[in-house]
């Protein structure tokens, strides 16, 4: 298959949303929180009962709107293809997500991953759902070596710094994408190309452009 291009974080805003169908991604990646039974889209995180949103040199008033992961979706008109990234360790917040899935009436393919898999199981019982497994660290990548023979899924995303052509070519016996990230320069993405990787997961639409233009 073709490589994918893939928009990272640009479905936490409406405006990132616009960009990136205006690209032509062909995916748009968001995060998703679960927060007092609202899920919303958004990259920064909470900080308990500080007035604050945090991601290490960002902050943000904890006051400010939020986009809800609704909304987002209601505001698709492109057929986008999201990737929902389940942020945090509790399969209640998938669970939120399938409901919200079938209450919207929402049944276009969606991919959903995470580094928590147990949540990516819970929406991968859902027909339309890709699930994609994440692994950061070489404890997670061996388990989800593992875990996608005994069990292949659609798709995983690995941190470049972990992947190798050898690598590359084990996972891709069990899966259909294996996706890496980031991807932010262009000499880097000629250098996973080169590997095997076939999801190319960017933040900057230069590179993003370049991949879809060499197709």
């Amino acid at each position: 298959m073709r490589s994918l291009a893939i928009a990272h974080r640009a479905g936490n805003s409406l405006a990132g949303l616009h960009a990136a169908n205006t690209l032509g991604a062909d995916v748009i990646e968001c995060d998703v929180h679960e927060r007092r039974g609202q899920l919303e889209v958004r990259h920064l995180k909470t900080a308990g009962p500080l007035p604050f949103l945090w991601d290490r040199w960002e902050l943000a008033s904890a006051s400010a709107p939020r986009l809800g992961l609704l909304e987002l979706l209601e505001a698709d008109r492109h057929a986008t293809l999201f990737m929902l990234d389940l942020k945090g360790r509790r399969t209640s917040a998938a669970r939120a997500v399938a409901d919200l899935l079938h209450e919207s009436g929402r049944d276009r393919p969606v991919m959903v991953c995470g580094r928590h898999w147990p949540s990516v199981d819970v929406l991968a019982e859902l027909p339309f759902v890709l699930p994609v497994l994440s692994a950061r660290n070489r404890l997670e990548l061996s388990r989800l070596l593992e875990r996608v023979r005994r069990s292949p899924v659609h798709g995983v995303s690995v941190h470049r710094s972990l992947l190798t052509p050898q690598i590359v070519a084990q996972l891709r016996t069990s899966v259909e994408v294996v996706m890496t990230w980031p991807i932010n320069d262009l000499d880097l993405l000629e250098s996973t190309l080169a590997i095997g990787a076939n999801g190319v997961i960017s933040d900057e639409p230069a590179v993003l452009r370049a991949l879809l233009s060499s197709r």
